[in-house]
């Protein structure tokens, strides 16, 4: 800890920038990815029990009161909402045909909870991607800085050297330890997403064959 404070102390405002960068970026990686860990199991739980309790319920309604019982992350109730809803008459809408209107509805739909799921992935890659670039900028500037400071001060020597060089270093390391977890996050919920995924388009898929088909036989 000595060495990370005679670091700072004797940074100047860009190294000192980046470690504050390095930190925030630290910090908002690791509470992306405590909340969508959390949200994404929530999100597969609640798929596994819906799905099932929904299309065993005896009539439409009580279907719909067993997929808000279960969906707390609302990510089923909009394609249910978008497959039951009526166009306004009068519009562009209303003139296509009935399995193109709602086609439309649910693929909408199905977009906005996908990308409900998928917020906070480009933070997550972004910081993956930059980190540790970002440290090892920080880094050649720190090894910069110092040389700097030790020319000017007199003689250069190994001694002399080796200490800021060395702790100029830890930011090539901080970086890296910014950016491993989050670039693991981001793989493991890029999995977890194109699970959950999967299983909203079969379901979206068998809601407009139900209804295509009550339609039809109506």
């Amino acid at each position: 800890m000595s060495g990370l404070g005679n670091f700072w102390a004797q940074g100047d405002a860009i190294t000192r920038s980046v470690a504050v960068l390095l930190l925030l970026m630290s910090v908002s990686a690791w509470v992306v990815i405590f909340w969508k860990g959390w949200l994404l199991r929530r999100v597969s739980r609640d798929l596994q029990r819906a799905v099932p309790a929904f299309w065993a319920a005896p009539s439409m309604d009580a279907g719909r009161e067993r997929l808000a019982a279960f969906d707390r992350e609302t990510v089923l109730t909009p394609l249910l909402a978008a497959a039951l809803a009526t166009p306004a008459g009068g519009t562009l809408e209303a003139q296509g045909h009935t399995d193109s209107q709602l086609t439309r509805r649910l693929r909408d739909a199905l977009h906005g909870v996908l990308g409900q799921l998928q917020f906070g992935q480009v933070l997550l890659a972004s910081i993956g991607s930059t980190a540790p670039f970002i440290g090892l900028f920080g880094t050649v500037w720190g090894i910069y800085h110092a040389l700097v400071s030790i020319s000017s001060a007199g003689a250069i020597t190994i001694e002399r050297v080796s200490g800021p060089v060395g702790e100029a270093l830890v930011m090539t390391a901080a970086g890296l330890a910014v950016a491993i977890p989050a670039v693991l996050a981001y793989n493991v919920f890029n999995k977890w997403v194109a699970a959950s995924e999967a299983e909203l388009e079969g379901f979206a898929h068998d809601l407009r064959e139900m209804i295509i088909d009550g339609g039809a036989a109506a």
